[in-house]
């Protein structure tokens, strides 16, 4: 039977975290040892895109971690008290956090990604005016922006399409130009529509 069989059957096809059953999938908690029913867990697409940072924390949808962090699955417990930690001025979380416990070896673990010490907040690419910037967006230039190494201008007020995040910088983004790739500053764009 496959790992991701095995999780589908213990966590009778919902979110080990939240119980949602809509838009699951395998998650390996990151330094766990095995790639393994105890290092993995089925996740929704909401808790993961938290979890990874790709969105704000909703500390309304991780009240889920009072009854998570009760679980037998050693993953989700390294998973909960990660968020609990990150969630740590909500008197809930830090109340909860007071009465978890976790044995050295995955204590280790849960600290291992440093996680625990960021708090909730979260970088995400964000346009001139502060909206949220997603993979496909359109955007306007706000500023006639001269490309490096090339002769091309990009002028205020043109639109970009179908723009891509920057994994590793939450400052720029890529998108077309007259057909060129080019690299963009959120600071110079407002999102489109």
């Amino acid at each position: 039977m496959k790992l991701q069989d095995q999780l589908l059957a213990r966590s009778e096809n919902k979110c080990e975290i939240c119980t949602s059953a809509t838009d699951l999938q395998l998650y390996e908690v990151p330094h766990a040892k095995y790639h393994d029913e105890d290092g993995c867990f089925m996740i929704c697409k909401k808790c993961l895109s938290q979890i990874d940072k790709k969105e704000e924390l909703d500390s309304k949808h991780w009240s889920c971690l009072t009854t998570a962090m009760w679980s037998e699955v050693p993953g989700v417990q390294v998973v909960t008290w990660r968020m609990l930690n990150r969630l740590n001025e909500e008197s809930w979380a830090a109340d909860n956090l007071d009465m978890m416990y976790l044995d050295d070896e995955r204590l280790a673990w849960a600290k291992a990604t440093g996680d625990h010490e960021n708090g909730a907040a979260v970088d995400l690419h964000r346009d001139a005016n502060g909206h949220q910037l997603q993979n496909g967006d359109s955007v306007v230039l706000t500023k006639s922006l001269d490309v490096k190494g090339s002769t091309l201008n990009a002028k205020m007020g043109t639109v970009v399409k179908n723009i891509k995040l920057v994994d590793d910088n939450t400052e720029q983004i890529e998108g077309k130009v007259e057909g060129q790739l080019i690299v963009i500053l959120t600071k110079y764009v407002r999102k489109q529509g």
